[in-house]
């Protein structure tokens, strides 16, 4: 990605054409159901769309269980994501298509393992993930510019989760405004 741009300035190929070079499944995946072929900002529309899944898991899992799990289910995703978004990137013939937003998804529920199933905390957390997702700073930009392939993709994302997760951590930690229950 050339520098300055953000996660979301990659102009998005039309649905049609990659869903018939990629797939049906690689295309729901990469495009996490379509919101990475959003128009406008489709980085911000996957991790949007990444949050009712992780509440969903983090509330399946229960309070005790909810960031295990959830962490376990985005190293799950991420080692999914890594062909899936790599073949997305090849049916459209881009490196690093804006349309996936695979990446973003792993990253929000990395981030959002460090908090509790709170409304207050999931904004944050959110809010958080696409700070450093999109100001990228070192090593997140190292990963961006040097690592290729779905990899290269996917990796970005999980380094700028350990910023926001951290964050989020000392947000949730130090007393600002939790509901907890």
């Amino acid at each position: 990605m050339p520098a300055g741009a953000s996660p979301d300035s990659h102009p998005i190929p039309p649905a049609g054409v990659s869903q018939r070079k990629a797939g049906p499944a690689v295309t729901l995946l990469a495009t996490w159901f379509g919101c990475g072929l959003s128009p406008k900002a489709p980085g911000t529309i996957g991790s949007l769309g990444a949050v009712p899944f992780a509440a969903l898991i983090a509330f399946a899992a229960g309070p005790d269980l909810a960031g295990p799990v959830l962490a376990a289910a985005a190293i799950l995703l991420f080692v999914v994501g890594i062909p899936v978004s790599a073949a997305y990137a090849q049916a459209t013939g881009r490196d690093d298509p804006g349309a996936v937003v695979i990446d973003e998804v792993v990253g929000v529920w990395l981030t959002l393992a460090v908090a509790p199933l709170d409304p207050v905390a999931y904004t944050a957390g959110f809010l958080a993930f696409r700070l450093f997702d999109i100001a990228k700073p070192f090593p997140v930009s190292l990963a961006d510019r040097r690592v290729g392939g779905g990899l290269g993709i996917m990796l970005d994302d999980v380094v700028a989760a350990g910023y926001s997760a951290l964050a989020l951590w000392a947000f949730v930690r130090y007393g600002l405004p939790i509901i907890h229950s």
